[in-house]
């Protein structure tokens, strides 16, 4: 059985929250994801029909932008022993449908240098580096700018 995408409800925070600690080192608060519950795209991949069990998340927002909004990817992980089963790309491909639903003609993103597995899904979706950002993370670490002509 295939995950189920929904928007997340304040009830999934708590399993967004032990995902979002377990996949970064520098992981957002609990109220960066209460805050974004009215977000574009704020969704969670289930993996049953009752939605129990939480699988991984999106955040994205609309941003307008003289007359053409641009979509922004916050944020996205996966259960660690859910990866690699097509749950970032179920919710990367939900999340990017809403944005162009509400009206998105670009949609950008920040990603770590170091992280291939998000960087490999990131170009198979027709993301493209546009810049860098030098010591974007708390580590020091640089962030590609990477973006999306959300129209095609």
């Amino acid at each position: 059985m295939s995950p189920r995408v929904r928007p997340a409800e304040r009830a999934d925070l708590l399993d967004v929250l032990q995902i979002e600690r377990a996949s970064f080192p520098d992981p957002w608060p609990y109220a960066a994801f209460e805050s974004s519950l009215d977000e574009a795209a704020f969704l969670v991949a289930c993996a049953d029909d009752d939605g129990i069990e939480t699988l991984g998340y999106v955040v994205a927002s609309l941003v307008p932008n003289h007359g053409r909004a641009i979509g922004h990817v916050r944020d996205l992980a996966v259960r660690a022993r859910a990866r690699e089963r097509g749950v970032g790309r179920l919710l990367l491909d939900s999340g990017l449908a809403r944005l162009r639903t509400k009206g998105a003609a670009v949609v950008k993103l920040e990603v770590r240098e170091s992280n291939t597995p998000a960087l490999s899904l990131y170009r198979d979706l027709g993301f493209a580096p546009a810049r860098r950002l030098p010591r974007y993370y708390d580590d020091g670490e640089d962030a590609l700018v990477m973006t999306l002509d959300a129209r095609e």
